[in-house]
């Protein structure tokens, strides 16, 4: 399909996953052949929420969750490929991004609004260190009983990137991945202009600070807005430094253009955790970026 060509429709295929509102969005001419493609790549999605959501017993990562203090378990090759990603992240943050933090989740409960204890984080974080985990003979080994892994870090991410890797194979070349605001484009509108993409704001749930023009590649947006609470006017948000066990407190968003949604969202996450450094490192990755930091100041390219 050519992404210049008039004749082309978008349709739009809604569809929940991750436990959040997703879609893909697809230029076509014949609507049935349309809805088959949309479906494998929604099926692509849902592949992987399955495989490594840990919010299920069955999973890859439940397995090897359960098997923490126990001996290795082997992984297929997927499962090595983002286990040493994820390796390679922790080495080149110096372990700001350590795929071991979730057990933090235990500590922070952003529903019931409490700050942990410092006694709480002390323990959970004694549980953490990616620098601990065993991986060899394709088999990977969380030491210590109660250790965790979570990629919940760029899982939304990797799959809007496969679920587009499929569309492509198919030769779709107009439309993108949507999984709750992490995305992927194939290639620009029927009319050759590119899709115009509202950055959300970060204090006002239902206006956008900018809109982004997107043709190929991945774009991905962190923030301090999206599960959060505050106490006497300071804010606890989701994004945790694994270093400290607390909440991130410099940015309110950080929006990333990369040429993969995964690319684009470790980034976005990265700079959230370095804080006031974040942005000397957005600038040297030579992607395009939409920062907000907490004064509400806006720094991009």
């Amino acid at each position: 399909m050519s992404s210049a060509d008039k004749n082309l429709s978008v349709q739009r295929y809604p569809f929940r996953a991750m436990g959040s509102e997703c879609e893909v969005v697809l230029a076509v001419k014949n609507q049935a052949q349309a809805y088959a493609l949309a479906q494998k790549a929604i099926a692509e999605v849902l592949r992987i929420e399955k495989k490594y959501s840990r919010y299920t017993s069955d999973s890859m990562v439940a397995k090897i969750n359960q098997h923490a203090g126990l001996g290795p378990v082997a992984c297929d090759d997927e499962t090595w490929a983002l286990l040493h990603y994820a390796e390679q992240l922790h080495e080149q943050t110096q372990g700001l991004f350590d795929i071991t933090s979730g057990v933090l989740r235990h500590a922070w409960d952003f529903k019931s609004a409490v700050v942990p204890a410092a006694e709480k984080l002390d323990a959970l974080r004694n549980k953490m260190g990616w620098y601990k985990v065993v991986l060899q003979n394709q088999s990977i080994a969380l030491p210590d009983v109660g250790m965790e892994i979570d990629l919940g870090g760029f899982g939304k991410e990797y799959a809007a990137d496969r679920a587009a890797q499929v569309l492509q194979a198919q030769g779709v070349s107009s439309g993108y991945v949507n999984l709750a605001g992490d995305m992927r484009f194939l290639g620009a509108k029927p009319s050759g202009e590119p899709w115009m993409i509202g950055i959300q704001d970060p204090r006002r749930q239902d206006q956008v600070v900018a809109t982004l023009p997107m043709i190929q590649g991945g774009l991905a947006t962190s923030g301090d807005y999206e599960r959060f609470f505050e106490i006497d006017d300071k804010r606890y948000c989701h994004v945790l430094n694994p270093l400290t066990g607390w909440p991130v407190q410099y940015w309110r968003s950080v929006s990333v253009a990369a040429p993969a949604a995964v690319v684009a969202g470790c980034t976005s996450t990265i700079a959230m955790l370095k804080e006031k450094e974040g942005l000397a490192f957005l600038q040297a990755t030579g992607f395009d970026f939409l920062a907000i930091d907490s004064s509400n100041q806006v720094h991009m390219r």
